[in-house]
Formats: structure tokens, C-alpha cells, sequence
């Protein structure tokens, strides 16, 4: 494993690498991706392994352009929409799957539907212009922990078994996609993510559905356990226990002696989800029995901070 400054000479190392099937860590304009040539089985397939990934959880596909991605699904007017209000970002789109889509099925986990992005991080783009296919692309991170929004991150997480990780310093945004299911005949927000839920209802002009319970996730993110430090993680704290580290966010914090990391002590949401999965990482090496977590407010990307909380939280 090599951490290597994202270069046009290392960028072009890293496309031959997905080209020989190896893995390729990037930096997306949301968090660290774990990339495979999406066409190339044996690769994905070593993604699952590396991540310690359920094969039922499937896979992101991104893409260069939205002429790539209808080679891979079918856009109805909705997806359409979607795509010319939120291409290049951070919105993933699920669409029935293109009999010709040379996307192994590994990467869709057998569905029916295939998850693809249009991502505008600059390195992603170039890498993605450079290695002229579709890159299935999951955090680059052991399955369930928290998300990377740094090479240093990737490395603590998965080292020797990445071939190159592409350095372009933190992630923008802090936080997945938003997923939306275009499959149907409503479109469902699978997943919370950096493009709130206000944004998409006011393109579409109609409200988003809410997806079936059932034992197999249709999108990434979607299991009960997922995004979680090794640490406990106790919501909606008003005050700090014994041996517990503080997440705080606003003004009015609880008094502690132990560790704490303010998210935002203006509340600004947008700070918050910035800085989100790092803060998760750090207080998660203090020691601590649990991270306290403060109430965050469940509106705008507070929703899908609230989305990894609930998670993270999640009995393991």
C-alpha cells in the first residue's frame, strides 16, 4: 500500500492498477472510495473480501458521465431530473439494470436495479476519465466502521490490502450520497445524504417514499449496524457520564472532564457534516467506555446525520 499525492503520473498508475484488477482507493467530493473495475468480478469481488463486506449489500457504480451511466440503466423522467439538477454530486440514482451493462452482477448483488453516480470531486473524475470504466466504489473502509474523509483514515483501515491510495486531502462534504430508487413508479429515498430530501422534493415537485422493510438492502448504507465506531455510542445525551467522551454540537454543551469534539458550536449543520465522521474516528481513540452524542436538530443534512447516528448506535 502506497499513499500517494493525487497527480496526473499517479492517477494514471492507478487506472493501470484497476486495468490489472488490483484495488484503488479515491477520493470522491464525499468520502473515500474503494475502487474496483466495476466490469471485472474477481476485483469486486476482492472489494467484499477486503472490506469484510456482506455480498447482499450492494455496490455504488460511478461513472463519468450520465452517457455512461444509460449504458448501465434506464432513466425514466424522474431519474432524469434528478440527474440534470444533481450531476456531477453527490446523489447516487438506483435504476432498473440495462441488459447490456457489462457491470458484473456482484456489483448489484443480484438485484434487478443497478446504483449509479456521477461524482464531481476532481479526482474522481480524473481517475474515472483515465481508467475509461465504470468504478464500483464503496467506502474505503472495514464494513460497518466509520466512513474515511482522509487517505490517512483509508490506511488505518484497510493498509497493505489497497494498492494505491490517491491523497487529495479531506472530502468536501463529510458525508455520503443521498440514494434515491428510481426503480418504481415513486421514487424512495433509500438513503439520507449530503443533497437534502427539502432539495430533491422541490425538483421532482412531489414528496419521496419511504422504502419496504425487507432482509435486503436495495442500496448501500442501509443495514441496521453500519457507520459505527468501536465504541458505544449513547444519542440524544443531555450530560456526560463517567468515562464517557462528549460529540457535542451548538452553544449549550454539557460540562465534562473527558474528551469532546463540538461539531459545529454555531449549529451550522453544513460544518457539522464536514467534520462528522472524523470526529467519530478521534473520539473513538480516547479510551472512553461511550461517545455521548448531543441532539442534533433532524432537518436538512441533519437528517442524514442523524441517519449515521441512529446506525452507529445500533445494537452490534
Amino acid at each position: 500500500m502506497a499513499i500517494e499525492t493525487a497527480t496526473p503520473a499517479s492517477i494514471a498508475r492507478a487506472a493501470k492498477a484497476l486495468a490489472d484488477g488490483e484495488l484503488v482507493a479515491f477520493p470522491t467530493e464525499t468520502v473515500y472510495g474503494l475502487g474496483a473495475d466495476a466490469t471485472n468480478a474477481d476485483a469486486v469481488a476482492r472489494v467484499y473480501e477486503v472490506k469484510g463486506r456482506p455480498r447482499f449489500n450492494p455496490l455504488i457504480a460511478h461513472v463519468s458521465n450520465r452517457e455512461m451511466a444509460d449504458v448501465h440503466g434506464e432513466f425514466d423522467l424522474t431519474a432524469t431530473a434528478l440527474a440534470d439538477a444533481f450531476w456531477p454530486g453527490p446523489l447516487t440514482v438506483v435504476l432498473p439494470r440495462r441488459g447490456v451493462s457489462r457491470i458484473c452482477d456482484l456489483v448489484s448483488a443480484g438485484l434487478d436495479t443497478i446504483a449509479v453516480r456521477v461524482p464531481s470531486g476532481e479526482v474522481a473524475q480524473d481517475l474515472l476519465h483515465a481508467a475509461n470504466c465504470p468504478i464500483a466504489a464503496p467506502s474505503a473502509n472495514r464494513a460497518g466502521h466509520v466512513s474515511p474523509t482522509t487517505a490517512q483514515h483509508v490506511a488505518d483501515d484497510l493498509g497493505a490490502d489497497v494498492n494505491i491510495i490517491l491523497d487529495g486531502g479531506a472530502t468536501a462534504h463529510g458525508l455520503e450520497s443521498t440514494v434515491i430508487d428510481c426503480s418504481g413508479p415513486q421514487p424512495l429515498l433509500l438513503r439520507p445524504g449530503v443533497i437534502s430530501r427539502t432539495e430533491i422534493e422541490g425538483v421532482l415537485g412531489r414528496k419521496l417514499g419511504k422504502p419496504l422493510q425487507n432482509n435486503q438492502p436495495a442500496s448501500p448504507g442501509q443495514l441496521a449496524s453500519h457507520y459505527a465506531p468501536n465504541t458505544k455510542v449513547r444519542l440524544n445525551a443531555h450530560d456526560v457520564l463517567p468515562g464517557e467522551a462528549l460529540l457535542a454540537f451548538g452553544k449549550n454543551t454539557p460540562e465534562t472532564n473527558g474528551p469532546c469534539i463540538n461539531l459545529s458550536p454555531s449549529g451550522d449543520l453544513r460544518e457539522a457534516a464536514i467534520g462528522f465522521f472524523s470526529a467519530l474516528r478521534t473520539l473513538d481513540t480516547t479510551g472512553c467506555e461511550t461517545i455521548a452524542v448531543m441532539p442534533i436538530p433532524d432537518e436538512g443534512l441533519g437528517e442524514a446525520i442523524n441517519d449515521r447516528l441512529l446506525r452507529a448506535a445500533a445494537p452490534r
